[in-house]
């Protein structure tokens, strides 16, 4: 889940204020966003009861994994207006920037070299790649699908740039990715 997870993170950077930080208050949020404590019970895996508890402050302390669970679904709900504002920027007019340090591989023509090597790379591809990564994100994308996306914007904007070289380039791959992070 590389790129998920860097999309994910990249969202959270988008936050104008900060998530509720304790218990209660995380636990309030999520019943307001739910609607009952048996939905907010079923979705951290734990008794409408202890939703109650927690509610009222009779249990201050979940478990960590609990805990965990609790903190994941408020900052998946945080918030969801100012992440679609900067995704909707970043597809039309933004464009997204990919740091990734992972092995690049590409189809060449013959008498060229097209082993793969680790690279570190910083590239801002244009708005219709963020539009077409966030499209499959929503659709349910692979990780490796997303990851041939980003691979098709290096062939591009990198490899060929923009059409001025390597143009018998045919096909990138992005494997063996270190890190990966986006920011838009």
């Amino acid at each position: 889940m590389e790129i998920h997870d860097a999309i994910e993170r990249a969202d959270r950077e988008a936050f104008t204020k900060e998530p509720p930080k304790t218990l209660k208050s995380q636990i309030g949020y999520l019943l307001k966003q739910l609607g009952s404590a048996k939905a907010v019970a079923q979705e951290i895996g734990v008794t409408a009861d202890s939703v109650n508890r927690y509610r009222r402050g009779a249990r201050k302390h979940p478990r960590a994994d609990v805990a965990a669970k609790i903190d994941e679904a408020v900052r998946q709900r945080w918030q969801p207006l100012v992440r679609k504002r900067r995704q909707r920027q970043a597809a039309t007019t933004g464009g997204i920037t990919v740091e990734t340090r992972a092995r690049f591989g590409y189809t060449a023509p013959v008498g060229t070299t097209d082993d793969g090597r680790f690279r570190r790379l910083t590239v801002h591809l244009p708005p219709e790649y963020a539009q077409r990564l966030f499209g499959a994100r929503e659709a349910g994308a692979s990780d490796q699908q997303l990851a041939g996306i980003i691979a098709e914007g290096f062939k591009e904007v990198y490899f060929q740039d923009g059409g001025g070289r390597a143009m018998g380039l045919s096909q990138v791959e992005i494997n063996d990715i270190d890190y990966l992070d986006l920011e838009y």
